[in-house]
């Protein structure tokens, strides 16, 4: 696509965008004089999706009416709520509803997943993630080598940048694993990494890994909903991620798993298990002996809370009508934009740190400001642009496709623009 500078190149592309309608489907916040925000923060909570009240009244409604009976004869009955949300799930993350549920929170399912795939030995207990991964990874990480006994320092292996670099280099995780991966029980990358926006090649990181001997897992949280993460494709063992940032389900909301079929019958793996893993058919046979549900169900405990779910399915019903190759091709057009823009200040002290190439980043670009510290963060937030800043000086932007414009876009550039001619 061949892009214009001018506020009149922007008003056009958003008139040609068979998506530009989804905007008006979601709650816009307002700045100070009443106007929209430019709100470029959905890759840490996504906006909410004008349907999602409507969504969550109907549970309230049958609570309110049926009181239990909403288990069985509710609009959407509970027992089997999670259940429609597999479909537009897995076709989000790319992978087979056998292999998708959603439930609980990210951190809570990373260890959950961990419990079953990170399975030490004397010789093969470290765990390889990247240096700058999301701290409530490494956190976990740690917490799991500790857990079983080994030094949570001498048994995490890091995946740095070079000096002077932000990105990883693949040639260095292979030297890693090339010269460890005798070691290694489980390689845990984020997908998308928070802070540069580097989208990184699940299927040659996982087939890595796997040539190895080692688990392949992935927290997709800035992933799913930005990207085609093609899971199942990809081979990776497990991959977890949330559903509050790009996928719009409101603060704190449920997580999603995935394990991929190979595992779906595999009975042997340790896991804790509660009575939302049971067969459904015998769920409520109180005195059975337990039953493991085959694939990723096979992976909860406990009944699901239903008003998040309804917050999740309202969002879900939206991405399935606007369908993910719709959206990121309209999210490669809109960053690129961004990009080109943000160049066309030249200026000096601006650097892109997220990787050029369409195929390898998401929406989110991250601006390095050489000198800048929080008050260039502040100053934008004055001027209406909602954004994520990050120590020690990116600010993070993410031009979502659902509820984004190109004139989103071209504002937000010439109003950064006023403040940096302004310093």
């Amino acid at each position: 696509m061949t892009y214009k500078t001018g506020l009149d190149f922007a008003v056009l592309q958003d008139r040609e965008d068979p998506l530009s309608h989804y905007r008006s489907k979601f709650h816009i916040p307002k700045h100070s004089d009443g106007t929209d925000t430019i709100y470029f923060c959905g890759n840490s909570l996504g906006l909410q999706p004008k349907s999602t009240q409507s969504y969550i009244d109907q549970e309230l409604k049958d609570w309110a009416e049926l009181g239990v009976e909403g288990h069985v004869h509710g609009t959407n009955p509970w027992l089997s709520y999670h259940e429609l949300l597999t479909d537009n799930m897995a076709q989000i993350v790319g992978a087979k509803p056998i292999e998708v549920v959603v439930m609980n929170t990210l951190t809570t399912n990373l260890h959950l997943m961990m419990v079953s795939f990170y399975k030490p030995t004397k010789t093969r207990y470290k765990i390889l993630i990247e240096a700058d991964a999301f701290p409530s990874d490494k956190y976990a990480v740690e917490s799991q080598l500790r857990h079983h006994g080994y030094d949570d320092k001498e048994g995490l292996l890091l995946w740095h940048s070079r000096v002077g670099e932000e990105l990883a280099r693949y040639e260095d995780l292979e030297n890693i694993i090339k010269n460890h991966g005798h070691e290694i029980a489980l390689v845990m990358i984020g997908g998308v990494n928070y802070y540069t926006g580097q989208f990184f090649d699940l299927n040659r990181i996982t087939t890595l890994g796997h040539d190895h001997g080692c688990i392949v897992g992935f927290d997709c949280a800035h992933g799913a909903g930005n990207v085609k993460l093609n899971l199942h494709q990809s081979g990776a063992d497990f991959a977890i991620w949330c559903t509050y940032k790009y996928l719009n389900s409101g603060p704190g909301s449920l997580s999603g798993v995935f394990v991929h079929e190979r595992h779906a019958y595999d009975n042997k793996l340790n896991r804790f298990t509660g009575w939302w893993s049971h067969n459904k058919e015998t769920r409520f046979k109180m005195r059975d002996d337990f039953d493991l549900l085959p694939g990723a169900e096979g992976w909860q405990l406990s009944n699901p809370p239903i008003l998040s779910m309804a917050a999740i399915k309202a969002s879900l019903d939206m991405f399935g009508e606007a369908g993910m190759d719709n959206l990121i091709t309209k999210s490669r057009k809109l960053t690129g934009y961004f990009e080109f823009l943000l160049n066309e200040l030249k200026n000096d002290n601006i650097k892109i740190i997220t990787p050029s190439q369409p195929g390898e980043r998401g929406c989110q670009l991250s601006i390095q400001v050489k000198n800048a510290n929080k008050n260039l963060h502040q100053k934008l937030t004055e001027a209406g642009i909602i954004s994520d800043w990050r120590e020690p000086d990116v600010i993070r932007c993410a031009p979502v496709p659902l509820y984004n414009s190109f004139k989103d876009v071209y504002t937000m550039v010439e109003r950064l623009k006023i403040i940096l001619n302004a310093q």
